[in-house]
């Protein structure tokens, strides 16, 4: 009766949306200068309400809900919807809006899963959507749903409009982003990647910084870093606790963690951090600009101080700029006077986009320098290691020019330093770019921010943002 229930809500709200929409627009086909927003935007708080309510943890990972509602609002717009599912529930979706061919298609992309959460540690429940003081609360509010709901509004005032199209344009709402790609973007490249085969990409991955509540600058992603896992495992003679041995495995682990966390690998940029450090100079104040100025010569010492300077005071900045290892799991040990025989650690690992796996678990190998301390690669989702996106193509002129118009602010080419799976699509040569709404660079430190013990999103942000997509998709796919 349960999932009835569920799936009867479901119908109803995809319905109340097309029948709202309808009524919105009197049934006539408009030109995309007629848009009325404020219809669009409660149909948008209607649709980001009911898919961040739905619990898409991943893990266990149950992404067929959200998939299905998308599908269902497709359905009544009449847009080719189609599913693709290569494990139980793990569920993708493709629609497709086609053009006349004159131009490659255009890809939007956004997942459906999130991470975990510890509900005792939320001010309001996670899966609630609740508004309060301007504010939108729940997981998935800006990792992802913000851009599932824009992809989707895009994707249906486009139909509704009747816009004329010269690429077609395709919105990829995948599974499994958050730690099993093998069932989203690895799944849909290996076994379906004609479905979803474009020359531009956007999805997540980018934000806009609003300081003081005053939009400073905004960034896309054309780069990103690599995630791996390095494992390391001391071994040391197990005893009494009473008598300290001079091999003792926690010790020797310790040393080892210390060591590579005072390591500093070397600075090196490329197209994309050297964009952003030059244009990021010219909106920032003298002292400021001055060390973004000087990490463009990564070998003076200049750039040496300015990335100890970041590392204490602008950490982001700091990992944008060299291979990044942070210690994250310690384990060793079983009870208080038992010295034990082996102790591990697990490292979260960071590459530059060009780092040679091999010959960096070398270094750090040579920087652990015990042979007691086995150091090698754990288990681990692995993006493929990409190229920077080109920063002079059409798609960068297009969003330079809607970043312009929707915050009046600089547009600044970034280097994530998590990851998303655009890698996998830049590793079949698609040219792709991350993008985001505006977010309060004040909300992390609070701890408001993605995969945060909170989420949050201004209304009126997640609103501009779905016009931002609108003016981007139009510009770019009609023109």
């Amino acid at each position: 009766m349960k999932m009835v229930t569920t799936h009867l809500k479901m119908k109803h709200l995809a319905a109340v949306g097309a029948l709202f929409f309808a009524a919105s627009v009197g049934g006539v086909a408009q030109t995309p200068g007629a848009v009325d927003w404020s219809r669009v935007e409660q149909e948008t708080m209607q649709h980001y309400q009911a898919l961040l309510r739905m619990d898409t943890s991943d893990p266990p990972g149950n992404e067929r809900p959200a998939a299905e509602y998308l599908k269902q609002i497709l359905d009544r717009e009449n847009i080719p919807a189609e599913l693709f599912e290569s494990e139980p529930n793990r569920v993708n979706l493709v629609a497709r809006l086609k053009g006349n061919g004159s131009k490659r298609p255009l890809l939007i992309m956004a997942h459906t899963d999130v991470v975990n959460v510890d509900p005792a540690k939320w001010t309001f429940p996670p899966f609630s959507a609740t508004r309060n003081g301007g504010y939108v609360y729940g997981r998935g509010t800006v990792d992802d749903k913000d851009n599932v709901v824009a992809s989707l509004m895009t994707m249906v005032t486009l139909k509704r409009m009747s816009v004329p199209l010269k690429r077609d344009v395709i919105f990829l709402a995948e599974a499994g982003e958050e730690g099993t790609t093998r069932v989203g973007i690895d799944y849909m490249v290996q076994k379906h990647f004609p479905a979803i085969d474009a020359e531009f990409c956007l999805a997540e991955g980018g934000t806009v910084a609003r300081m003081a509540g005053r939009i400073r600058y905004a960034s896309v992603q054309s780069a990103e870093k690599i995630p791996r896992a390095i494992a390391l495992t001391a071994t040391g003679t197990s005893g009494h606790g009473s008598v300290p041995l001079q091999d003792n495995a926690v010790v020797r682990l310790s040393n080892a963690v210390a060591a590579i966390a005072s390591w500093k690998p070397p600075v090196r940029l490329n197209d994309t951090t050297r964009a952003y450090f030059t244009r990021l100079a010219s909106v920032s104040t003298p002292a400021d600009a001055a060390r973004y100025r000087a990490v463009l010569d990564p070998l003076s010492p200049a750039a040496s101080e300015a990335a100890d300077y970041f590392a204490r005071n602008e950490a982001r900045h700091a990992s944008m700029l060299r291979n990044s290892i942070s210690p994250t799991i310690i384990q060793g040990g079983y009870r208080v006077n038992v010295i034990p025989s082996e102790a591990r650690a697990t490292l979260d690992l960071r590459l530059l986009p060009d780092e040679d796996p091999a010959a960096f678990l070398e270094a750090v190998r040579k920087v652990v320098n015990d042979p007691a301390v086995r150091v090698e690669y754990a288990q681990r989702d692995v993006r493929p290691s990409t190229p920077s996106a080109k920063l002079d193509t059409e798609a960068v002129k297009v969003l330079e020019s809607a970043i312009a118009r929707h915050y009046d602010a600089p547009m600044l080419p970034t280097m994530s330093t998590g990851a998303t799976d655009m890698a996998y699509l830049r590793a079949k040569g698609m040219q792709c770019y991350g993008i985001g709404p505006a977010v309060d660079v004040e909300d992390g430190p609070k701890g408001f921010g993605a995969h945060s013990d909170q989420e949050r999103i201004l209304e009126s942000e997640l609103h501009r943002f779905v016009r931002f997509n609108w003016d981007v998709v139009v510009d770019l796919a009609s023109k």
